[in-house]
């Protein structure tokens, strides 16, 4: 298994029903990762390593995603997501806290901001999440072959069908269209994905997760509330269409952004150097 240090991954029990996969590495304040659709959080074993020098670095598996255990009943919808975050911080009272999200880790981390700001700090937000409905789920942009087996998981039994067939060939092609340039996708990092989709019950969750992707757009509406600064981060490859990034940007007047050349929606695997100074730059 991949890991981010030489630490071991611990588990949180949150509740009867939720425990979130994390590691902790690193001195300083605390900042939290939250990584993208369908990765866990050895998708920041190039970027953890440098915030880790200046803070107190908490890597989390999203529930249903990575090793995180599976609550099959649960939406796992952007409210679940968001709320399972929050229980994260408020189990270790974290203060002070960076929130440093990518995808739908990016939406979850102005969502939370919004509904806990006296524990956060700063918010860096990059390529998050929040596309414009009329225009499609982002994951399906990113090229013919994931809009087709995309939009296939949506059907009844074709789905399931579909989804039980994913293998690394189905994976790397979907998730290819997710990067500026696709032979970036490291091959260990994408077989850690294919070992986590055999898990029992995650293809469904996948399916689910995937099923609730209105409710990321629907949650642009917290936006407004988050009084902590936030940084706006997009590749230029991103998914986002130019319109939907500065829709975002003018719920967030006050917000910075910043775009990184030659890279895709999985910035934090094609680009980790860059991203670093932005968020190390404050």
């Amino acid at each position: 298994m991949l890991a981010l240090s030489k630490l071991q991954p611990s588990l949180l029990k949150i509740s009867n029903a939720l425990s979130m996969r994390y590691e902790k590495s690193g001195e300083g304040p605390p900042l939290v990762l939250m990584h993208t659709i369908r990765t866990q959080l050895e998708y920041f074993r190039s970027l953890a390593p440098i915030l880790a020098k200046s803070y107190t670095v908490y890597a989390i598996d999203l529930p249903g995603h990575g090793h995180s255990p599976i609550d099959p009943p649960a939406p796992f919808d952007e409210p679940y997501f968001r709320r399972s975050v929050i229980g994260f911080i408020e189990k270790f009272d974290l203060t002070g806290v960076t929130l440093v999200g990518e995808s739908i880790g990016g939406a979850l981390a102005l969502t939370v901001a919004a509904a806990i700001p006296q524990r956060i700090e700063r918010v860096f937000s990059i390529n998050p999440y929040d596309y414009d409905t009329r225009y499609g789920d982002g994951l399906r942009r990113g090229n013919w072959f994931a809009n087709l087996i995309i939009g296939s998981l949506q059907i009844p039994v074709l789905g399931a069908f579909n989804a039980a067939i994913e293998n690394k060939m189905v994976l790397g092609k979907i998730m290819g269209g997710g990067y500026h340039d696709p032979r970036k996708l490291p091959s260990d990092l994408l077989a850690e994905f294919g070992r986590v989709a055999n898990r029992p019950g995650y293809k469904r969750i996948a399916r689910k997760v995937l099923a609730g992707w209105r409710s990321w757009s629907e949650a642009r509406d917290q936006y407004r509330l988050v009084s902590a600064p936030v940084t706006l981060v997009y590749g230029d490859s991103d998914w986002s269409r130019p319109n939907e990034r500065e829709r975002t940007r003018a719920l967030l007047p006050d917000a910075r952004m910043f775009t990184l050349r030659n890279t895709g929606h999985f910035s934090a695997v094609e680009n980790p150097s860059e991203l670093a100074s932005i968020i190390l730059g404050g």
